[in-house]
């Protein structure tokens, strides 16, 4: 398995540091702070919600630049290695997935709950978290196979 080549170029450097911020983000924004605010007190699912299309709409436009410097400083990378496209690609399709696929079905429903509509639970959520597992996943695939290299 090759990774990138001159772990110590600037174009490396850039590709592990824009991966592992990317990775940090999603950990601190999805898996911590997401699941938390509906447990403070005060904070009513509308409310929850709310908070949550902000904080994911930033955490989204955040990661489209971290996915472009990663797939920039891998593209400018001597011989990028197969396993390094491979998982490059991986984490851009699934953050495209979740933006094109997922979010806009989750954004229309959460302006109707905060319309004032009662709606069952829905299983796009669960999409999307599972995007975010995977996605997970390879990014700290990714981030260790740039540090071997």
């Amino acid at each position: 398995m090759h990774a990138v080549s001159s772990a110590h170029s600037p174009a490396a450097a850039v590709a592990v540091a824009a991966t592992f911020l990317w990775l940090g983000m999603i950990l601190a924004i999805s898996f911590l702070e997401a699941p938390l605010k509906f447990r403070a007190p005060g904070v009513t699912v509308p409310i929850g919600l709310g908070i949550g299309r902000l904080v994911f709409r930033a955490l989204n436009a955040v990661e489209a630049v971290l996915a472009a410097a990663v797939a920039v400083a891998v593209a400018a990378s001597t011989a990028p290695g197969t396993a390094v496209i491979a998982l490059t690609a991986a984490a851009a399709a699934l953050l495209l997935l979740q933006l094109a696929a997922v979010r806009p079905f989750l954004n229309r429903r959460t302006r109707r709950v905060l319309a004032g509509e009662t709606l069952p639970r829905s299983s796009a959520h669960l999409s999307y978290v599972a995007a975010e597992l995977a996605k997970t996943g390879v990014l700290l695939a990714l981030g260790i196979v740039l540090l071997a290299a």
